[in-house]
C-alpha cells in the first residue's frame, strides 16, 4: 500500500513537471527583448528622477502641429520639472508632483507643439531631461487621427 502511495506521488510530480517544464526552461520574450507594448515610446533615461512612458506625438494631417501624449511618473518623494526640447523650438516644460504621474492627453491636457513640420508616419528627436541628469534623445513617432482612440488628440488648426 505505502509502495503505491509513493508511486502514485511521484507519478504526480513527474506530470506536474512535465506539464510546467517549459516555463522553467524557456525565457519570457519579454524579459529577452524588451519592447513597447502600445504605439507610443519609452524614453530611456535611468539617470534622471522622471520616467517618461509611452510617448508620441498625435499631429495633423499635414505635420504642421502636434499633441505630445506620454505618461510622466514622479517616483521619488519631490516635484520634479521635466523639460522637452525639438531642434528650432521653444523648450516644453512639465511639472509633476511628489509620487505622482501627469497623463498628458488623458488626465492632463496633451503639450502642444507648434511649427512641428513632421509628418503622421515619421519620428521626431525629442530631448528630455528632468533633475541634475544630462537626459537623452529619443525617437518620438508621429500618428494622426486615424484610429478612433487618437482622434480626439488632434490637436485643432489655429
Amino acid at each position: 500500500m505505502k509502495s503505491r502511495l509513493v508511486a502514485s506521488a511521484a507519478l504526480s510530480a513527474l506530470v506536474l513537471l512535465g506539464t510546467t517544464g517549459c516555463t522553467f526552461l524557456t525565457p519570457q520574450a519579454t524579459s529577452i527583448d524588451p519592447y513597447n507594448v502600445s504605439d507610443g515610446v519609452n524614453v530611456p533615461d535611468s539617470e534622471g528622477p522622471l520616467d517618461i512612458r509611452n510617448a508620441m506625438v498625435i499631429a495633423t494631417e499635414d505635420g504642421s502641429t502636434g499633441n505630445l501624449i506620454a505618461a510622466i511618473v514622479n517616483t521619488t518623494d519631490k516635484a520634479e520639472v521635466l523639460t522637452i526640447e525639438i531642434e528650432g523650438l521653444e523648450p516644453l516644460t512639465v511639472r509633476v508632483g511628489a509620487g505622482d504621474t501627469v497623463s498628458l492627453g488623458a488626465t492632463t491636457d496633451p503639450l502642444r507643439i507648434d511649427d512641428l513640420d513632421t509628418m503622421p508616419g515619421a519620428t521626431v528627436p525629442m530631448y528630455f531631461q528632468s533633475g541634475d541628469a544630462t537626459g537623452s534623445v529619443t525617437e518620438i513617432p508621429v500618428l494622426d487621427g486615424t484610429l478612433p482612440e487618437y482622434a480626439d488628440l488632434v490637436p485643432e488648426a489655429d
